[in-house]
């Protein structure tokens, strides 16, 4: 049986709690509306998995302390503002089955509230000489945009390859789960080593993540996310890409075009589904996967036991197990 959340956070359980009224003294403003603003977006926070890659990591590499919970804040604050961010840029009006800030109080405003979160956590960082942990995130914030504009630029063409792929997950998804972790060794002064373990294992997790992401647009379900949605934005994803490599010309030819111009037809998406999964698509992928899980662990396993370790263990298995 899957562990919950609340089990595998019990040896941070504590710190999970302290840092969620830190956070939020974190984003406080005297400005009426900005406040109202960011209780809002604190109120419909997720699961919390980054703050908690953050201190599991710091955990396995040493004492968790003050620029922890900086270090998962600056995180949360950077990561908040490229969402608020990419709500405007997709006129999206949810986000995690809440009204979206643009949907509330429009573009304008969003987009300011975005900046105003990147600069409470480079103020964060810069007022307290956290410097070292402000490179990890804006490296990973700047690869994060990287492969966001890398995906858009395929999604026109619609020629993107296994490598291709593997490119625009690693820079889009993984690398904030891999900054994450690094930020945890980092913020509890770990060897530099350590710290470059902790980023590439984030980083296998982050890609097994994101293909389990894209798995979700294929399933028998609507839990994670509508079905389809990444045929009808046209993104090529691990099981298409895959199905697609191992199709005849013609048939390659036939889906590409359902894709690049009927795409915004249920029945045509439907097709494509089935397609990929005919194909071997969805089992490709998986196999991927958990080799991705696999390649993370045998990383984990050079730190020593502890309890932090294990819980880091069981939270990548939640990663690839979860239903949304």
């Amino acid at each position: 049986m899957a562990l919950s959340i609340k089990e595998i956070q019990i040896p941070i359980a504590d710190e999970m709690k302290a840092f969620e009224h830190k956070f939020r003294q974190f984003m406080k403003s005297d400005v009426m509306l900005l406040d109202q603003i960011m209780n809002y977006i604190v109120r419909r926070k997720g699961k919390q998995l980054r703050p908690m890659f953050v201190f599991l990591s710091a955990g396995v590499c040493g004492q968790i302390q003050e620029s922890t919970y900086r270090g998962g804040a600056l995180i949360e604050l950077l990561h908040t503002a490229t969402l608020v961010h990419d709500d405007v840029v997709d006129d999206s009006n949810y986000r995690r089955g809440f009204f979206s800030v643009n949907a509330l109080w429009k573009n304008k405003i969003a987009v300011l509230v975005g900046d105003y979160l990147l600069s409470r956590g480079l103020l964060l960082s810069v007022d307290n000489e956290d410097f070292e942990l402000l490179k990890i995130v804006s490296t990973a914030v700047r690869e994060l945009s990287e492969g966001e504009l890398l995906q858009i630029e395929k999604a026109r063409r619609l020629d993107i390859n296994e490598e291709v792929y593997y490119q625009i997950i690693r820079q889009k998804t993984a690398s904030l789960i891999a900054s994450c972790c690094a930020v945890g060794a980092s913020s509890v002064k770990a060897s530099t080593d350590d710290v470059k373990r902790m980023h590439a294992f984030g980083e296998k997790v982050g890609m097994a993540f994101q293909i389990k992401d894209d798995l979700f647009d294929y399933g028998e379900d609507e839990i994670g996310k509508p079905l389809g949605i990444d045929i009808k934005e046209k993104k090529m994803t691990l099981p298409l890409i895959y199905a697609l490599n191992h199709s005849a010309w013609l048939e390659k030819r036939r889906i590409i075009n359902i894709i690049r111009n009927e795409s915004h037809k249920p029945k045509k998406v439907n097709e494509v589904i089935a397609y990929v999964k005919e194909s071997g698509g969805l089992r490709y992928a998986q196999e991927v996967m958990q080799r991705y899980v696999e390649e993370a662990r045998t990383i984990l396993y050079e730190f020593a036991d502890s309890p932090y370790r294990q819980s880091l263990e069981q939270l990548v298995q939640y990663t690839i197990e979860r239903s949304k």
